[in-house]
């Protein structure tokens, strides 16, 4: 194709940057377009063509998925399932891991020891630069360490090839002490995650709980009797029968006692008469259970089950309840205190002498040890064995903590005279103050002995199974001369406004590091129960060595030293218990109801012991021998006839570590406080 110009058009435009040239006339130009030419732009129109539907026809699929997606995303949503949404939250435990050892908690709930996370710091000697400035550089962070100490175990002085790779620095940090140490970037120096256990009450049944090692382990108390429980992986705290509430009222009262008194120690203790649950028992001195290992062995010796001493006329419960029980002797029968016995070159007195027969109720009410010596001769050391024998008095005692002490008592192969009429009177045997409490248990309750025990009864559970030690009538009796005492005999400073209460007194003379009895030295007991009309607790206190004071008009008995205590616990946990005081004709009824006349007539129609019947039929020899009196011939046995008495090994008396007197009365030695042994001729509680 050929283009050409005619003269009338105008020209051509000038091509840009063309020089300008005086009226010429550009030059005509042909252009040619080829078939070629035509064919290429047909193609390239076609092809935009296509591109132009291809464009639109994506435009369209994306339109078409656009609005989709808005109808999934916006109009009408397709939710995940419950199951999906979970599938897809991360599984984050946020709960701490188990301590490695359980709780204690008291028989309420009340948390007496708990496990909290800690940290213990160590160090590999190897890697730290210098010794010397790591060791001071603690030292500003915690400022109980030895800056030496740590100096040597970081290796001071030692090439680091030498040094030892592992040393511990502290295994008890406080957590400020852990972030204080952990700003320090100290080199070598490590912190490893452990557990503390902690006690929140601090001294609080200090002797029950005991405490732990380092490394967690328990090392006295409970913590170390049920070591195996409290690790076992079991979550389930150890729940036991003390009452936190009632535990620091004995403690304060017993302290009270304590200080008052200047005694160097002391016990009380509070249990549940129908289970054997121990409420509270709390010896002294104590200690803070978070800081045992520091703590001195005096103060970590418990008195109450560790201790072994001479009960004193406490014992007198046992040696009446034995009597009335075996049927020789009864309530109304009356017995020669005229005059003090001799027993080869020692005599036996009371307190206060009468110079008159006493029936047993007022033997028990004025303490007389002259009466139960006359009654326990009467009976004969077969039947205070097999006596003992049932209260568990000849063996360690069965409780929930380690190692309690065999009692310490007369050989079976010495118990002549003197030992049966002393022990009659808490003279020349020695046991645990636990122990004493336990055998008052069936006295008080009916007759029924339970084992002691530090774990929580379930009312709603299987009950303990007790033993029966003696006849309901016994018990009931004994409630009642106990109910006397308090009313009108020795124990009359335990007496509570509005409750009934029965108790005994006891008062042990106390042997020196020599083996002789101290003068003015004594131990001061006090057994209580209440209310006596339906018994539920038994109390008692043991004040040690105690120094006599304006209140006590210079005596250190029972009656005057342990019974006050004994009534203060009793006013501030009655309440707590549940049991209300009496009030007004309620209690002077209680009051008649709960009591024996101390001179009885007997029944009609029963034999009743005295000046002109002294002895039963049957008594034994050793009555005869007080009198001066040859026994009767008995009659002979048939030659098959075997011994029905106790059949009890001999204990050795050298094997327990006592010394045996001339006389054959014993006298044990306490592993702390020295021995506890009242004198043959000692004088009992008398009026106080």
């Amino acid at each position: 194709m050929t283009l050409t110009l005619r003269p009338d058009q105008p020209p051509p435009s000038r091509r840009k940057g063309a020089p300008e040239r005086g009226g010429a006339v550009p030059l005509m130009e042909n252009v040619r377009v080829t078939a070629p030419d035509l064919d290429q732009r047909r193609v390239l129109d076609k092809a935009r063509g296509r591109m132009v539907v291809a464009a639109l026809l994506f435009l369209g699929l994306y339109g078409v998925l656009a609005a989709k997606l808005a109808w999934s995303t916006v109009v009408h949503p397709l939710l995940p399932s419950a199951a999906q949404i979970a599938a897809m939250q991360p599984q984050l435990d946020m709960t701490p891991p188990p301590p490695s050892r359980a709780d204690i908690t008291d028989r309420n709930g009340t948390i007496l020891a708990v496990s909290l996370p800690g940290a213990e710091l160590y160090a590999d000697p190897q890697q730290v630069p210098d010794p010397q400035a790591a060791a001071q550089l603690l030292a500003n962070a915690m400022p109980d360490i030895d800056v030496a100490q740590t100096a040597q175990k970081l290796g001071a002085g030692v090439p680091p090839e030498k040094r030892k790779e592992f040393v511990y620095l502290d295994r008890k940090l406080t957590p400020q002490e852990e972030l204080a140490v952990n700003s320090l970037g100290i080199p070598g120096v490590y912190f490893e995650n452990n557990e503390k256990r902690h006690y929140p009450d601090g001294n609080l049944a200090a002797h029950i709980l005991g405490g732990v090692k380092v490394d967690g382990t328990g090392v006295a108390g409970v913590e170390q009797y049920f070591q195996q429980t409290l690790t076992s992986n079991n979550t389930q705290p150890l729940a036991l029968s003390i009452d936190a509430g009632i535990q620091s009222i004995v403690h304060d009262e017993l302290a009270a006692a304590v200080k008052e008194f200047q005694s160097p120690g002391g016990c009380a203790i509070v249990m549940n008469a129908h289970t054997g649950e121990i409420l509270a028992m709390a010896s002294l001195p104590d200690y803070d259970v978070n800081t045992y290992g520091s703590a001195d062995r005096n103060s970590q010796f418990d008195r109450c089950v560790n201790g072994t001493y001479e009960p004193g006329s406490v014992f007198k419960l046992q040696t009446i309840s034995m009597a009335l029980d075996s049927g020789m002797v009864h309530w109304w029968d009356y017995f020669d205190t005229t005059h003090p016995l001799k027993v080869g070159r020692f005599h036996i007195t009371d307190f206060e002498p009468s110079h008159e027969w006493m029936a047993v109720p007022e033997i028990l009410n004025v303490s007389s040890n002259i009466g139960a010596s006359r009654i326990a001769a009467i009976l004969g050391p077969k039947i205070e064995q097999a006596w003992f024998t049932k209260q568990q008095f000849f063996q360690p005692l069965d409780i929930q903590l380690p190692g309690p002490p065999k009692p310490l008592f007369p050989s079976f192969n010495n118990w002549g005279l003197a030992a049966t009429l002393t022990v009659s009177f808490g003279a020349g045997i020695a046991v645990s103050p636990l122990q004493v409490i336990t055998a008052v248990l069936p006295v008080v309750n009916g007759g029924i002995r339970y084992d002691p025990t530090l774990l929580k009864v379930d009312p709603n559970g299987p009950q303990p199974q007790g033993v029966r030690i003696m006849q309901q009538s016994t018990s009931d009796l004994m409630r009642k001369m106990m109910t006397d005492v308090v009313l009108t005999g020795t124990g009359k400073n335990a007496a509570v406004p509005g409750y009934v209460v029965g108790g005994k007194t006891g008062t042990a003379q106390v042997v020196g590091p020599n083996g002789g009895y101290l003068k003015h030295t004594n131990n001061a007991s006090f057994m209580a129960s209440f209310p006596m009309d339906n018994p539920q607790y038994v109390i008692y206190v043991l004040v040690l060595q105690p120094k006599p004071d304006a209140t006590t008009y210079g005596f250190t008995t029972g009656g005057y030293i342990a019974a006050p205590t004994v009534g203060r616990i009793i006013a501030r946990i009655g309440p707590m218990l549940g049991i209300l005081p009496a009030t007004g004709d309620q209690l002077a009824q209680l009051d008649q109801q709960l009591t024996v006349p101390l001179t009885p007539t007997p029944p009609p129609g029963q034999r009743a012991l005295g000046p002109d019947d002294p002895l039963p039929a049957g008594a034994n020899p050793f009555a005869y021998e007080l009198m001066g009196t040859t026994p009767p011939a008995p009659p002979a046995p048939p030659a098959a006839q075997a011994d029905t008495g106790s059949k009890l090994a001999p204990v050795p008396s050298a094997s327990h570590g006592t010394h045996v007197r001339h006389d054959g009365i014993m006298a044990p030695v306490s592993p702390m406080m020295g021995s506890h042994m009242t004198a043959l001729d000692s004088n009992d509680d008398g009026k106080a």
